[in-house]
C-alpha cells in the first residue's frame, strides 16, 4: 500500500475525471475575483483612495494610478516563474495551487477591509496587492498543467472537451466580473466591490481542496528539473525565446493600458453606447467578448485564407499583431486629441479600439504561447510558460516606469502629514521635502485667520500649515499655506498668485458664457486664444501666465512659480473646472447617491454637499469654480501621452520584422523523436498547445 493518501496516477478508465469540475470551479472563481479587482484598481486609485480614512486626501493623479496598477500587474506576471519552479522542483501542482489560493483569500480580505484601523487605506491596499499578486504566481503556471495530470492513455480523447470548458470558465468569469464589480463599486463603495469577489476565491479554495482526494497529484520532479532547466538545451531554449519575449513586451506595456490609461480616458468620453450609460471600467469587458469571438474566425477563416497567398508563420502573425496593437493605440491617440480640444467622443471609439487590440492580442498571445511551447524542451514546458507571462511583467515594468519618470512632485504628496502637525511639532520636513510649520493668527483674528466677525460657536477653527518655498525660509512672498478643517480635511491653499489667478478664471469664465445661450454649446476657448485673452496678466515676477485646456469642461491657469520655470515642483496651478446646471422636469425621481457621493457628503458636510450637487449639475446656474496647488504636473500627457506609446510600438513592430525573418526554429520532428519517452509537464491533444494554455495565455 502506498504510503501517501492521494492518486499519483490517472485510472484507467474512458469516463471523466472526477477531479474537473473542481478545477474548473476554482479557475472560473479565481479569473471572477482576478478581473474584478483588476477591472476597477485604476479608478480605485483615482476616484476612492484618498476618501476611504478619516480625512479626505488630495486624489492621485493618473500617473501615479497608473504607475501603481502596472506595478501591481508586472509582480503578477514575473511571480509564477517562482511559482513554475518551486511547483515542479518540490511541492507538485496541487499544493502549490491551494497554498497560493489561501494568500488569494487573504489578499481580497485586506482589500476589503481599507479604511478599517488600524492601517492607513493605503497600506491595506498594498498588502492585499502584494498577496493578490503571490496567489495568481502560483496559480498561473500550474492550474492548466493540472487539468491535463488528469487524464490516463483511455480517456485522452476527452480532453479537449475539457479545456474547452475549462477556457469557458475563464471568460465566464471575467466577463461576468468586469461588468459586475464597476457596479459593486459605483452603488456599494470599495468594502463590497473588493470583498465578494474574496467570498467568490474563499468557495473556489474550499471547493479546490474537496477534490484533494480524486485528484491526480503528479509528484514534483526535484532536482532533475532543474538539471533540465539549466542543461545546455534549456538554456539555449531560452536565450533564443528571450530574444522574441523582450521585443514582444512592449506589446503588453500598450495591451495592459487598456484597463489603466483607456479607463481614464473612458472619463471623459460620450459614454451613452446602445442605449446604455457604460461605466469607466466596464467597457473593458469588450475584450474578452471579442476573444472568444474573434479566435474561431482567425482560426478558421483568415489564417487559411491570408495562407493561400503568403505563408503564415507564427512569427509572422506575431509581426501583424504589433502593427495592429501601434494602430489601435494611435486610434487612441487620435481620440485623446478631440478631447484635448474640448470635444466629447463616443466610447463608440474605444470599441473600435477594442476590437484592433484584442486582434492583436490573438495574433501574439495565443500564437506567442502555441510558438513558446513548440521551441522548448518537454521537461521545461511550465517554466516556458512562465517566461513567457515574464515578458508581460517586463512590459508593464516599462510602462510604470515611464509614468513615474513623467511625474513632478508636488505638494499634495505632503497634505496628509501637514494635517496631522501641530503648533509644538515645530519645523518639519514632510514627505517630498517639504518644509513646513502650524501658522498661528495674528491677534485679533478669527481662527481662520480672515479676521472676519461671526457666530463664534459655529464657526469651525481652521488650522493653518505654512511651507517655505523655493528659498527654505518662513515669512517670504514664496511661501505658501494650506488650510484645514478640524476633520483634517484641507479647505484652501494660498499662495502669492491667488489674486491674478482670479482675475484669470474669471476672464476666462466671461469668455465661456458668452461663447453661447446655451449651456450645452458654450465652450472653453482653445489655448491660444486663452493665453491671448490672459495676456494682459503676469504674474508677481512680471511673468505671464499660461493657460491650458484639459477637456470640455476642465482648464487650468499657471503661474512659473520663485524658480522662473514651468513643469517643476514649485509650479502654482489653478485648476478650475464648469459645473454645468442640468434642468431637471419637476416630476422627474432625483437620482440616488452613489457611494462615492454619499462618502464625500459625510467626510466634507455641507462643502461636500455643494461639491456633489454641482458635479450632478444639480445647481440654479452654470458656474465655473477652480482652487490652486503646487507642482504635481507630469511631462507627458494629453494625446502625446498615446502618440508616444504608439510611436514605441510601431518600433518594436519594425524591429521585429529581422527577427521573423531570421529566427531559426526547432525541428519539429527531432523534437518530437527526442522527446518520445519524456513525460510531458502538460498531456496535449496536439503537437503544440492545449485550449486551457489559451485560455491563461488570455488571462
Amino acid at each position: 500500500m502506498s504510503d501517501t493518501p492521494y492518486l499519483t496516477t490517472p485510472t484507467e478508465t474512458e469516463q471523466m475525471p472526477p477531479g474537473i469540475p473542481y478545477i474548473i470551479g476554482n479557475e472560473a472563481a479565481e479569473r471572477f475575483s482576478f478581473y474584478g479587482m483588476r477591472t476597477i484598481l485604476t479608478i480605485f486609485m483615482v476616484r476612492y483612495l484618498h476618501l476611504m480614512g478619516d480625512q479626505v486626501l488630495p486624489a492621485m493623479n493618473d500617473a501615479e494610478a497608473q504607475y501603481n496598477y502596472h506595478s501591481w500587474i508586472a509582480w503578477v506576471y514575473l511571480f509564477p516563474i517562482f511559482g513554475a519552479l518551486i511547483s515542479d522542483a518540490f511541492t507538485g501542482k496541487y499544493r502549490i495551487i491551494l497554498w497560493v489560493s489561501v494568500l488569494y483569500c487573504i489578499g481580497h480580505a485586506a482589500l476589503a477591509l481599507m479604511g478599517s484601523p488600524p492601517f492607513a487605506a493605503s497600506s491595506w491596499m498594498w498588502s492585499g496587492l502584494l498577496l493578490i499578486a503571490l496567489g495568481a504566481g502560483g496559480i498561473k503556471p500550474c492550474v492548466s498543467a493540472h487539468v491535463g495530470d488528469q487524464f490516463g492513455p483511455k480517456n485522452q480523447h476527452l480532453m479537449e472537451k475539457v479545456y474547452q470548458w475549462f477556457y469557458f470558465s475563464i471568460n465566464f468569469g471575467s466577463t461576468l466580473s468586469t461588468l459586475l464589480t464597476p457596479w459593486l463599486l459605483e452603488w456599494y463603495g470599495p468594502h463590497i466591490a473588493f470583498g465578494v469577489p474574496g467570498v467568490l476565491m474563499a468557495i473556489a479554495t474550499l471547493m479546490f481542496w474537496a477534490g484533494r482526494r480524486v485528484f491526480i497529484h503528479v509528484p514534483p520532479a526535484g532536482l532533475s528539473f532543474l538539471k533540465a532547466v539549466f542543461s545546455k538545451e534549456g538554456l539555449l531554449a531560452i536565450f533564443k525565446l528571450g530574444i522574441v519575449y523582450v521585443v514582444i513586451s512592449v506589446f503588453w506595456a500598450l495591451f495592459d493600458q487598456t484597463s489603466s490609461a483607456w479607463v481614464l480616458q473612458a472619463e471623459d468620453m460620450n459614454r451613452e453606447w446602445m442605449g446604455i450609460t457604460w461605466l469607466e471600467s466596464q467597457i473593458q469587458v469588450a475584450n474578452p467578448i471579442l476573444v472568444m469571438l474573434l479566435i474561431p474566425v482567425f482560426q478558421f477563416v483568415l489564417y487559411p485564407l491570408v495562407s493561400l497567398f503568403f505563408p503564415l508563420t507564427p512569427l509572422r502573425k506575431m509581426s501583424i499583431g504589433m502593427f495592429l496593437a501601434a494602430i489601435a493605440f494611435g486610434l487612441s491617440a487620435v481620440v485623446q486629441g478631440w478631447i484635448d480640444i474640448g470635444e466629447r467622443p463616443s466610447i463608440a471609439w474605444q470599441i473600435v479600439g477594442f476590437v484592433i487590440i484584442t486582434a492583436a492580442e490573438v495574433m501574439i498571445s495565443i500564437t506567442g504561447l502555441e510558438f513558446s511551447y513548440s521551441q522548448s524542451p518537454k521537461a521545461m514546458k511550465s517554466v516556458i510558460m512562465a517566461l513567457w507571462l515574464a515578458s508581460v511583467a517586463l512590459g508593464n515594468h516599462v510602462t510604470a516606469l515611464v509614468n513615474l519618470a513623467i511625474q513632478i512632485p508636488g505638494i499634495n504628496s505632503a497634505v496628509g502629514e501637514g494635517a496631522e502637525l501641530m503648533p509644538e511639532d515645530g519645523e518639519q520636513t514632510l514627505k517630498g521635502g517639504w518644509l513646513a510649520k502650524v501658522d498661528t493668527p495674528p491677534k485679533g483674528t478669527t481662527p481662520d485667520g480672515t479676521g472676519e466677525k461671526g457666530n463664534q460657536e459655529t464657526k469651525k477653527p481652521n488650522k493653518q500649515v505654512r511651507f517655505a518655498g523655493l528659498d527654505h525660509k518662513f515669512d517670504t512672498p514664496d511661501d505658501f499655506v494650506l488650510t484645514f478643517d478640524t476633520f483634517g480635511n484641507m479647505t484652501n491653499v494660498e499662495t502669492s498668485e491667488d489674486a491674478v489667478l482670479e482675475v484669470g478664471r474669471g476672464i476666462i469664465a466671461q469668455h465661456f458664457f458668452q461663447s453661447s445661450s446655451t449651456d450645452d454649446l458654450r465652450e472653453l476657448p482653445a489655448d491660444d486664444v486663452g493665453t491671448k485673452l490672459l495676456e494682459s496678466l503676469k504674474d508677481s515676477r512680471d511673468q505671464p501666465l499660461v493657460y491650458d485646456r484639459i477637456t470640455r469642461d476642465r482648464f487650468r491657469i499657471l503661474a512659473q512659480g520663485p524658480d522662473g520655470k514651468l513643469l517643476t515642483q514649485w509650479d502654482i496651478v489653478y485648476s478650475a473646472q464648469v459645473s454645468r446646471a442640468v434642468p431637471v422636469a419637476p416630476t422627474v425621481t432625483a437620482k440616488p447617491y452613489t457611494w462615492r457621493e454619499e462618502r464625500i457628503i459625510n467626510l466634507k458636510g455641507p462643502e461636500g454637499q455643494k461639491e456633489v450637487d454641482a458635479a450632478r449639475g444639480e445647481i440654479p446656474e452654470t458656474k465655473v469654480t477652480g482652487s490652486a496647488s503646487i507642482g504635481g504636473r507630469v511631462t507627458l500627457e494629453g494625446a502625446d501621452y498615446y502618440w508616444f506609446w504608439t510611436y514605441l510600438m510601431l518600433g518594436a513592430a519594425v524591429l521585429f520584422v529581422p527577427i521573423a525573418y531570421f529566427y531559426r526554429t526547432r525541428d519539429l520532428t527531432d523534437h518530437n523523436a527526442n522527446d518520445a519517452n519524456d513525460t510531458p509537464s502538460v498531456p496535449t491533444s496536439t503537437e503544440t498547445e492545449t485550449p486551457g494554455e489559451i485560455g491563461d495565455a488570455l488571462r
